[in-house]
């Protein structure tokens, strides 16, 4: 096979080429390491929402915001002056906890949007695009936890994947270009100490040929803390200027149990006996509120109670998992997701 020989030109062009590639992979390694090389503020360990900056103008949006942490996180960024946005399932548990929230807050900026399956994801999107003139803050609070029987989304996607994980990747993707309209957007995403459990069983991710249900839910949760790690990342790379931080609130008293497994359960009874040693759904709201706020907080970093093996106690850095940290199936989840939720992020 014969090559035609390269011109002056060509050769030149290649070079350009070649040297614009590097320079490219220079620029994104440098705000890689230069995150990850970023002072680490300790928070202080008793902040509180008295500690919060005012949110005076920033537009937040909270999943699962009808009740517990959710319900807290609304609530206190109501008072502290944001416009807030609930998305969840049920109506009528969104006009209540507006009702809640205006009583209190009687000057509170906030409503209600309807978040289900994918679809639904992508009209709330479209509807908020359409409106907003960008979005400061997306709260990935929504979950559900161990259902006994293996339950099966809209979507037909395994029900703890879809909504502690699948929908808040569809959600902040299609959510992208408002968040980069902010001066400082943030995307705040839910985990779990039950991730320092779990694997990534990509043989049966859905939980088709074994189903346990607290495997799943753990699956989940390290789900979406290795992709807020792998946002991080990718945000840098492109110079998305996102911050994407994960929390975990510890044990927090919350309606989580009585929905899942049930309070009948050998869980729930366990529960029952220990509840009173851990936080108020107001206090696990703590580390997702400093993540959402604090000047202070970290791109890439994980918030967390730091006693009790992070059970409870003041907050500080979370312990990563090593299945978290470990980056070296990141990719293929991240593909994964976009091929199951059919959403890409720009």
């Amino acid at each position: 096979m014969s090559h035609s020989p390269a011109t002056p030109s060509n050769t030149a062009t290649q070079r350009l080429l070649k040297a614009a590639r590097m320079l490219f992979a220079i620029s994104a390694m440098a705000g890689t390491l230069a995150a990850q090389a970023a002072p680490r503020t300790e928070p202080k360990p008793d902040w509180s929402t008295h500690d919060m900056p005012s949110q005076k103008g920033r537009i937040v949006l909270v999943t699962g915001g009808t009740s517990g942490m959710g319900y807290e996180d609304a609530l206190a960024l109501t008072r502290a002056g944001a416009e807030v946005i609930i998305a969840a399932r049920n109506a009528e548990r969104g006009r209540e906890a507006i009702a809640n929230i205006k009583q209190a807050v009687p000057e509170a900026r906030v409503q209600f949007e309807t978040l289900a399956n994918l679809q639904s994801v992508r009209d709330l999107a479209n509807r908020l695009q359409g409106r907003l003139p960008r979005l400061d803050v997306l709260i990935n609070n929504a979950a559900i936890m161990s259902p006994p029987v293996r339950g099966v989304s809209a979507d037909g996607y395994e029900m703890q994947l879809a909504t502690n994980y699948l929908g808040h990747f569809a959600l902040t993707g299609l959510l992208m270009p408002l968040l980069r309209k902010s001066d400082d957007g943030r995307v705040v995403s839910l985990s779990s100490i039950a991730a320092g459990r779990a694997i990534l069983n990509f043989d049966d991710l859905q939980a088709e040929r074994h189903y346990d249900p607290f495997a799943a839910y753990s699956q989940s949760k390290l789900a979406i803390l290795k992709w807020s790690i792998e946002l991080q990342q990718r945000s840098d790379a492109a110079g998305w200027g996102i911050r994407s931080i994960a929390a975990h609130p510890g044990v927090a008293v919350t309606e989580l149990i009585a929905r899942g497994p049930g309070l009948d359960s050998q869980f729930g009874k366990q529960w029952a006996v220990e509840r009173d040693r851990y936080h108020s759904a107001a206090q696990g709201a703590l580390p997702t509120l400093y993540a959402g706020t604090a000047l202070e907080a970290v791109g890439g970093a994980y918030y967390g109670p730091t006693g009790d093996n992070e059970k409870r106690g003041p907050l500080g850095f979370a312990k990563m998992p090593p299945a978290a940290a470990d980056r070296s199936n990141s990719a293929t989840l991240w593909q994964l997701s976009e091929r199951l939720t059919g959403v890409t992020y720009r």
